[in-house]
């Protein structure tokens, strides 16, 4: 694994390696990830050909555009991408993650295989810095240990007119209730000492933050779990939890 960044934890991404063989198991660890993957996707997709005037029905909606998601583990979101004709990247400080989501993609016999590097956002911004016009950062900014660094990156990272997208869960009393004590000790989700409440992070402090980058933020969602439906969703009005922030790169 790769430690020697300001926004890297060490303590995390030692935990992650060591179930990071389980990533495309849909009933392991990382079972919430593949519950929330049809949601975060549709977002991405819907937003991205938006912005891009893409067609959004199009199996090919995502053709040459250039993506990096960052923080990638074994390339849940990656693949699907690739499938729409984006050039990706992905990328994570666990290394044991990178070489899963390479056997997986090499497996799938992808055409346009998504090329994944094991290194932090510090590097990657200083020898990639305005190369993609789409960077994702999902599930990852409530675990980076320097949050203001890490959204610098991410922007530094994007090409001007180009789009961030953040997931990420909310600092709410409801938070810590659902997604800390209930999803890691009641619902057994994820395992205990998954997620720590104090690095959640509010829209408006995340917004702030990718403003002081230049970046301008242009839609933000809530993702709910219907219990009913045992499936989440986008909401416009819920963002208690979970949400994502679209911004746009202006300089």
């Amino acid at each position: 694994m790769t430690t020697g960044s300001a926004t890297i934890d060490p303590e995390d991404i030692a935990r992650f390696a060591g179930i990071s063989d389980q990533w495309w198991d849909e009933a392991g660890p990382f079972a919430p990830i593949h519950r929330i993957n049809p949601a975060r996707l549709g977002y991405i997709k819907s937003t991205l050909a938006k912005h891009y005037e893409r067609d959004d029905k199009s199996l090919q909606s995502l053709k040459a555009l250039r993506i990096l998601d960052i923080g990638c583990g074994g390339g849940l979101v990656c693949e699907p991408l690739a499938r729409l004709g984006a050039i990706v990247t992905g990328i994570d400080a666990d290394r044991n993650a990178i070489d899963v989501a390479r056997l997986h993609a090499a497996k799938a016999g992808l055409p346009n295989a998504p090329v994944y590097t094991c290194t932090n956002s510090e590097d990657m911004a200083a020898k990639a810095k305005g190369q993609f016009d789409v960077v994702l950062a999902l599930e990852i900014v409530e675990h980076v240990a320097d949050v203001e660094v890490f959204v610098r990156n991410v922007a530094d990272l994007c090409k001007p007119g180009g789009v961030i997208i953040f997931s990420t869960l909310n600092k709410t009393i409801k938070s810590m209730l659902m997604a800390k004590i209930a999803a890691e000790y009641i619902l057994r989700w994820v395992p205990a000492g998954t997620h720590d409440w104090k690095k959640f992070i509010r829209p408006s402090t995340l917004s702030n933050a990718l403003r002081r980058c230049g970046a301008e933020p242009f839609d933000v969602r809530g993702l709910v779990f219907n219990p009913l439906k045992n499936s989440f969703a986008m909401s416009d009005r819920d963002m208690d939890v979970n949400y994502f922030i679209a911004a746009r790169k202006d300089k």
